[in-house]
């Protein structure tokens, strides 16, 4: 017998979520804007936190 347990985080369901909507923002974008886009976001996004920073 399988006993299932509750996610309180889905990894999959997420990406797949997150996958659908990127999609839907880039779907009527050119390939120069599509750039720019993916430019513009890791500009605004911390990837890696600062070293020096306290």
């Amino acid at each position: 017998m399988i006993m299932k347990t509750k996610k309180k985080f889905d990894a999959v369901k997420y990406m797949r979520e997150q996958r659908e909507d990127l999609g839907k923002i880039l779907s009527g974008m050119t390939d120069k804007e599509v750039v720019e886009y993916f430019a513009k976001i890791r500009k605004e996004k911390v990837m890696k936190p600062e070293k020096n920073k306290v």
